[in-house]
């Protein structure tokens, strides 16, 4: 079975910088038609314009994925450009830190919002188009749902109270939605990263000079993970080849959770 993805169209979050771009670059070098989707457009135009034609179809939509008509759009316009979606990489995500102890803490409700929520609700949508779609073919793949989750959800880090639990929820809404969809053959897996040279690590080792060398003591493999890595495992859960795997977690962390020690950095 081939982990080929060419010629299929994906839908990819957060794809203006970090990894969300990595996958949305990586889609496109594998011959699929992509849509690069983020809140930033300054940043979207730019990289997508850095991407030759040649290599495949290129389309960006900017907007606030938190909104429902956002969303709404977005589909229409992934349907306007290439008439079908048959991947969807929720890759839009957001770390902050948490004060469990502040009562004026806002990031519970924001990381909720923006890590599960607005996760369901494109989900949703995109569902009921692959469904549709698949309406006349009986056997098969209908579409594919990929979400980027995190090993924080298996960590208890108070300082990281509001991610811990948001990709948590993420983890279970991902078990859920597989085998709500699994009726209508659309398969949703998660992927759960470790230290990944993410925007936000990136912003993180900036801040604290001692947290790559936190890091890297305490994964096994020694290093960071660069972004491209996290790119090939979700192919793999996007493609055909993976056609009877659905609600699953993949940890992609260099063997980091098989140490888990507590105070090390969460990234």
């Amino acid at each position: 079975m081939s982990f080929s993805i060419e010629g299929k169209t994906a839908i990819v979050t957060g794809a203006a910088n970090g990894v969300g771009l990595a996958i949305a670059r990586h889609f496109v070098d594998q011959g699929a038609n992509v849509m690069f989707a983020d809140i930033d457009e300054e940043r979207l135009s730019h990289e997508c314009g850095e991407i030759p034609e040649e290599d495949g179809s290129i389309r960006y939509f900017a907007g606030d994925l938190r909104e429902r008509l956002t969303l709404a759009n977005l589909l229409s316009a992934t349907i306007d450009a290439y008439d079908r979606v048959d991947i969807l990489v929720n890759g839009s995500r957001q770390v902050m830190a948490s004060d469990p102890l502040d009562l004026d803490d806002t990031s519970f409700e924001t990381l909720m919002m923006q890590n599960v929520t607005n996760t369901y609700r494109l989900s949703q949508m995109v569902a009921k188009r692959m469904i549709k779609q698949a309406a006349d073919k009986e056997e098969g793949q209908a579409g594919a749902i990929v979400n980027l989750s995190s090993i924080a959800a298996r960590r208890t880090q108070p300082q990281l109270l509001s991610y811990s639990v948001s990709t948590a929820a993420l983890d279970q809404l991902t078990r859920s939605l597989a085998v709500a969809f699994a009726g209508h053959r659309i398969r949703v897996n998660s992927v759960a990263l470790g230290s990944v040279m993410s925007a936000s690590l990136q912003d993180a080792l900036k801040e604290h000079d001692d947290y790559r060398e936190e890091i890297e003591e305490n994964t096994p493999l020694g290093r960071i993970a660069s972004p491209a890595e996290l790119a090939e495992a979700v192919q793999f859960l996007a493609s055909e080849g993976a056609g009877f795997v659905t609600g699953q977690i993949m940890t992609v962390d260099g063997g980091r959770t098989l140490l888990d020690p507590v105070g090390a950095p969460a990234h």
